[in-house]
């Protein structure tokens, strides 16, 4: 097996499509906005068990569960992936329906330099000088904003590190990227629906309350979580790994424009101070792994002997960590 360089029409349009998804998302947790957080959470996470699960069983059949869990300790990873995920999702919500876009975007702006730092902390990789440098710009933007506004972006930082440490246990959990979310949600499904029922005890659930069309986007809401990742799963197999790491950008970019242009968030020359330091920190850390990559194609055919890759990598999310829990 060879590594894939090749550009699959289908393949590129459906990992497009996924980002674009992702992008746009804000849009639809804020036509639920009078819905409090925790419910969308608890009706996102049932929704979409019945969705990746129903479609897992049509797909694989009852041996998807058993195929899932067969690497070792995986259960104990997406345990404790599903917990890392929930509040990812309750962070991101919350930005989104309390007039946040702009912070939520950042952080998934700086997601991919910090899990270059948890690469070095955690996993001992080495930066070479640009990838150092882009390291140093990143947390420059990150100070500068502090500095600005009086506090850290603490929005941007709690989605950027949960999502970091996130990818780097479905990393280590060796599990596809469609089961895995599946078990997630059927770890999570059991209190969703307990805190579903006690809203409905307490009469202060808003689903079924009355509104058909805000019981259809709590449902929707749902589908709308696994649809992109069934299509990123699909897409990220076909195309050119450095493209993935490319399009990456894609989702965080609308979240911004959708937040500044049309839900009318404001955005000041001092954020754009920051985020531009980020933007170009961004911009040589990308440049410098296309570089290598294209130093990488270059090498001797003997130099290939290193693939096909592993499971590991094979499964693994590109650079941001992004495949199985972006918003």
């Amino acid at each position: 097996m060879t590594p894939n360089t090749s550009l699959d029409r289908p393949g590129l349009i459906a990992a497009i499509a996924a980002y674009a998804i992702w992008g746009v998302f804000p849009l639809f947790w804020y036509l639920i906005r009078d819905v409090a957080s925790l419910e969308i959470i608890a009706h996102r996470v049932i929704w979409c068990c019945l969705f990746v699960v129903g479609y897992l069983l049509w797909r694989d059949g009852r041996r998807w569960l058993r195929d899932a869990l067969a690497g070792r300790h995986v259960l104990r990873w997406l345990t404790l992936s599903s917990v890392l995920i929930s509040c990812n999702w309750g962070i991101y919500i919350w930005a989104v329906t309390h007039g946040r876009v702009i912070d939520a975007s950042l952080g998934y702006f700086i997601n991919p330099l910090v899990n270059v730092v948890i690469g070095v902390v955690v996993l001992k990789e080495r930066l070479n000088r640009t990838q150092w440098f882009a390291v140093g710009l990143a947390a420059l933007g990150v100070a500068w904003l502090t500095l600005r506004f009086g506090q850290p972006p603490w929005i941007a930082l709690a989605l950027a590190f949960s999502f970091a440490f996130y990818g780097l246990i479905r990393k280590t959990a060796h599990v596809e990227a469609v089961p895995g979310l599946a078990i997630e949600s059927l770890i999570l499904v059991v209190p969703a629906l307990g805190y579903a029922a006690w809203l409905a005890a307490q009469d202060q659930a808003a689903f079924l309350s009355g509104g058909a069309a805000r019981d259809a986007l709590l449902i929707v809401g749902g589908a709308l979580t696994a649809l992109p990742l069934i299509g990123f799963a699909f897409g990220a197999r076909r195309i050119p790994y450095s493209l993935t790491g490319v399009l990456q950008y894609v989702a965080p970019t609308l979240q911004l424009l959708c937040g500044v242009w049309i839900l009318g968030e404001p955005f000041v020359g001092s954020q754009l101070v920051g985020f531009g330091l980020i933007w170009l920190a961004l911009v040589l850390y990308a440049a410098d792994g296309l570089r290598r990559n294209r130093r990488q194609k270059q090498r001797p055919a003997a130099v290939a002997s290193a693939w096909p890759p592993t499971r590991a990598d094979v499964d693994a999310p590109p650079e941001p960590g992004s495949e199985a829990g972006r918003n």
